[in-house]
Parts: structure tokens; sequence; C-alpha cells
């Protein structure tokens, strides 16, 4: 049976799609994944999928931007899927997803408007697919590359200061102290961020804290929180991806904003209130297993 699982969203949505994916691949063979392109990495790096499509939403690419989807209909067509599922990222409907793959004449269609991993189980299991009986339903991810060459030995505390939410990224003074209060604590520092944010890292990091930034492939990043005592960061991308690895985690949200990494031990810090002393605090909390 061939399956395809939509997530029209980034690494965050994609991640959360894991368990899904997972309870669809009991019974299916292809399981093909179709992701817009900020979560094609993530997609790769899932259990139990063998093929990434990636689509811009429809949103992403207006007017003479848009995706050719004919094209995109026929290569479904082509691939003949028996069952999809949808699941929407959050405020999204799949309606526009479903109409497209009905078009695509795959018949049996699953979907989901929420974008939490426990909510996409449900319409999956109405099409047949269950878990695994020993399947906990975390985040999880292919055994990432060893990443000692570019961090060194050793346990270590990972600082992600880029990326977070727009006006919500904390500034390069605190974005240091954040580095440099484990670090006197007796930690060992990596600082983490994409080719686009070496400057930020940098100004982070400074002497304290080794630096791989820019210098992994897409499969590698996943290999560095996997060596952590803790990630400290104020994106949800990294954050589950920190945790889909395993490691705990000190999240920067804000009042209101996204829960806890799924699954894994974390300790929420406001980032408009929190100081590095809180940072280091919450980061000797999760090694006492105080969550």
């Amino acid at each position: 049976m061939k399956a395809l699982v939509v997530r029209l969203d980034g690494v965050t949505g994609v991640l959360l799609a894991g368990p899904a994916v997972r309870a669809v691949a009991t019974r299916a063979d292809p399981v093909t994944v179709l992701c817009a392109p900020g979560g094609e990495p993530a997609a790769r790096l899932l259990p139990h999928v063998d093929d990434v499509l990636v689509r811009h939403p429809p949103w992403e690419t207006p007017g003479s931007g848009a995706v050719d989807e004919d094209a995109l209909v026929r290569r479904l067509r082509a691939d003949a899927y028996d069952v999809a599922l949808v699941v929407a990222p959050g405020g999204s409907s799949p309606e526009p997803a479903e109409r497209l793959l009905r078009e695509a004449r795959v018949d049996r269609l699953g979907a989901c408007g929420d974008p939490g991993a426990e909510a996409a189980l449900d319409p999956a299991a109405t099409l047949g697919f269950s878990p695994r009986a020993r399947d906990d339903g975390r985040l999880r991810v292919l055994p990432p590359p060893d990443t000692a060459r570019l961090t060194g030995n050793g346990p270590c505390v990972v600082v992600h200061p880029g990326a977070g939410p727009p006006g919500r990224a904390w500034d390069p003074d605190r974005c240091a102290a954040a580095v440099t209060a484990p670090a006197d604590a007796g930690h060992r520092v990596v600082v983490t961020g994409g080719p686009e944010e070496t400057a930020q890292t940098g100004d982070a990091g400074g002497n304290t804290a080794v630096d791989p930034s820019g210098r992994t492939d897409p499969r590698r990043p996943a290999g560095v929180p996997r060596a952590a005592d803790a990630v400290v960061t104020g994106a949800p991308g990294p954050a589950h991806l920190a945790a889909a690895t395993g490691a705990p985690v000190v999240p920067l949200v804000p009042p209101g904003g996204p829960r806890r990494p799924h699954g894994e031990p974390s300790v929420l810090l406001d980032p408009d209130a929190g100081t590095a002393q809180d940072v280091a605090r919450a980061v000797h909390r999760l090694l006492d297993g105080r969550t």
C-alpha cells in the first residue's frame, strides 16, 4: 500500500507529524511526505520516510509565483497513492490539500486541522494505521551522524541564539550572557545556527563556546543536541529537533506562546523576564531531573 503524508509546513510542523508517519508506516510501504521547502530537511530525518516531495504552500506563492499544480497533480497520479493523510499547519484548513489529492485520484483520505503530534494519530487510526505497541508517541529522528569533529567530545550545553519569532529573539548581549552563565557553572558550551546566522553565533559564543555554525549538512545539526545535557533556544524548530533527539530543552517561550517541546523534559523561560542566571538554573534543574 502506497501512502502519502501531507504536512505543508516547516521544521517544527514536519517533526510533529513524525508519530503519525510512523503509524502509517506500520501497514504502508512506501511512505512519502509532501511538505513545504522549509520542512524538507526535517522530513528526511524522520524514520520510515521513503521519499519527500516539496511544494510551496499556496499562501507563500501568490500570483505569478504560484506552483504549477497541474504538474503536481500529474506527479501524484503517476505515483498512484492508495491513501493519504493530510495534517494542516496551525490556523489552516486541510481542505485545499484534500481537493488537490482528490484531483490526483487518491480516494482514501484522512485529514486533521490540529497541528499537534497526538491529534494526527486519530485520522491515521480511522484509515487503519495505529502506532506500534512500543511506540511512545514522542518525536524521533533517524540516528544522526557523529559531530565530535565539529563540536568536540563529551557532554555540553547547546545554545541556539537565532531564528526566534520576529521581535522576540534575545539581543546579542543577553545571548552572550546565556552562553557565559552555563560556562561559568562548569559546562562546556556549543552555540549553533544556520549559515546565515554565523555573525550572531560568533557574537554570542565569543571565545567561550565552540561554534560549528554554517559548517553542517542538513542531517548533521541533529547530532549536536544528541550529545547535549540541555539545549537553550528561543526557536521552535531547534527546540523540537532537540526533543526529537532526546535532549532536555530550555525553551524561551513568551507568555501565551507555544507549548513546551513535545515529549521531552523541559523548563520554560520567558524571554522578556528571564536572565542568563535563570538559564543556568534551568539547565541545573534539568540535569538534576527536577523539571
